[in-house]
């Protein structure tokens, strides 16, 4: 019988036989014709009834008047003895009354089995039961971290819309798209953040942003530009700010959101950045817009100092003057009007600085129609593309680019990204929110006056 306590070795093999045969004339045969051909030492008879071989296991399968099968044979030997039993099996050239042949494919070491059991048990055991029952430092201040926070997390309205702590005492509120995004601005201690839930914005959340100084601040995708859209017709939002493209506010870490922030632009250069295009307010919003347009003013005034922010000299006198007083749906209207007469009546290009001469047939070709295009050194066109697409595509391309026409906005995002592209003209039709001027970037407003 076989040991498993003190098997080593088994030996693998497989039989063919030109007939049909059984497995007692298979195990006979291996006895009979390996008795005395190795000697007294190695006879299998004394070594199965000293257990140092295991008991023979045959399995075969008869078909078409052919026999095949394996065998296996358990060996507590040393491996050059089981080497030596292995080939000793190959001898056999018949069974019973047929002709067979033995081949050898394996032996298999039981301890480097038993060995790799331990190795993935000790895995599992080290994964599971350790880390379940030992938190590690970081766990446990998350966990802190996160109970902290949602003792924070409060509730506005009939809706139990989730806000910050200091959203109804702030003058000024910011709007946030989830849940989930409050929290994370919790997180890094800013508490007068508010979410609308979606494109579906809760009307408590309207009447709030009447009474407000307001920044909405969206993901960096499709659905954060279509709140915004939303926003401007139910709401009154005072700035827009934006995560980078790909990346939702509840990703972000406290670096990105900061710079997020900091780089709000007006809603009027949002309508511009975005080419939002306003559509007719509702009843209810126009009724309600007379009523509301004292106490704006009033509450504007006692908030103005807070929402004073210097802009760069090469920045349009009309753009500084708007800042003064959120946009209003009634005066968006306007607005866009305005921007459907420029964009039929272009400004003459001799009113370009003669430096862009160079430029005035891209410009010419591009002005009314939001494209880009992106030059070589000898102002040859490398590729056009929307300017909505313009800062994925300059974020993507690999290709050298050195100028890059576009009409629409120059902001600080993507100046940012002219810069860091090495490209050396930037030409727009004008410049938007810019705090900072790369020395290498050359900034041309094609749409303002010299």
């Amino acid at each position: 019988m076989q040991n498993t306590d003190t098997t080593k070795y088994i030996i693998h093999a497989k039989i063919n036989a030109d007939g049909v045969i059984e497995k007692p004339d298979i195990v006979g045969a291996i006895f009979g014709q390996t008795e005395g051909l190795l000697g007294a030492d190695l006879d299998l008879r004394d070594l199965q009834k000293t257990g140092r071989i295991g008991r023979i296991e045959v399995v075969v399968n008869s078909k078409a008047g052919k026999t095949k099968g394996n065998i296996f044979i358990p060996s507590s030997l040393d491996r050059v003895e089981t080497s030596i039993l292995a080939a000793a099996m190959e001898t056999i050239d018949r069974v019973g009354p047929c002709n067979a042949k033995i081949e050898i494919t394996q032996i298999e070491d039981v301890r480097a089995t038993k060995r790799k059991h331990i190795v993935d048990r000790a895995k599992l055991i080290l994964t599971t039961m350790f880390d379940e029952n030992i938190p590690e430092s970081q766990e446990i201040t998350d966990e802190v971290r996160e109970s902290v926070r949602i003792e924070e997390m409060q509730y506005y309205g009939k809706n139990k819309i989730p806000c910050g702590p200091n959203v109804i005492g702030s003058d000024a509120i910011i709007l946030v798209e989830g849940r989930a995004d409050v929290l994370n601005l919790l997180r890094y201690g800013i508490k007068n953040a508010i979410c609308v839930g979606g494109t579906n914005i809760p009307p408590e959340v309207s009447e709030l942003t009447r009474k407000k100084t307001v920044t909405a601040f969206t993901d960096g995708d499709r659905g954060g530009e279509l709140i915004i859209k939303e926003l401007l017709q139910v709401a009154d939002i005072d700035y827009v700010a934006r995560a980078p493209d790909g990346k939702t506010v509840e990703d972000l870490v406290q670096r990105e959101i900061v710079r997020s922030l900091r780089q709000k632009v007006p809603i009027e250069q949002a309508i511009d950045m975005y080419a939002l295009r306003e559509e007719p307010a509702r009843g209810t919003q126009a009724a309600h817009l007379s009523k509301r347009k004292d106490k704006k003013q009033t509450d504007l005034k006692r908030t103005a100092p807070a929402k004073v922010h210097k802009r760069p000299a090469h920045e349009p006198a009309a753009v500084k003057k708007t800042i003064k007083s959120p946009i209003k749906p009634a005066t968006k209207k306007a607005i866009t009007e305005r921007r459907k007469s420029k964009e039929e009546k272009p400004k003459p290009l001799s009113q370009v600085p003669s430096y862009d001469q160079k430029f005035k047939d891209h410009i010419n070709a591009l002005t009314g129609t939001l494209g880009a295009r992106l030059l070589d050194e000898n102002e040859n066109i490398v590729m056009e593309t929307p300017v909505r697409d313009l800062v994925s595509t300059l974020k993507d391309y690999s290709g050298n680019i050195n100028s890059v026409v576009f009409d629409g906005v120059i902001t600080q995002r993507i100046l940012d990204i002219a810069a860091d592209k090495g490209i050396e003209n930037l030409v727009g039709m004008k410049v938007g929110n810019v705090t900072k001027s790369p020395v290498g970037v050359n900034i041309v407003a094609a749409g303002s006056s010299s």
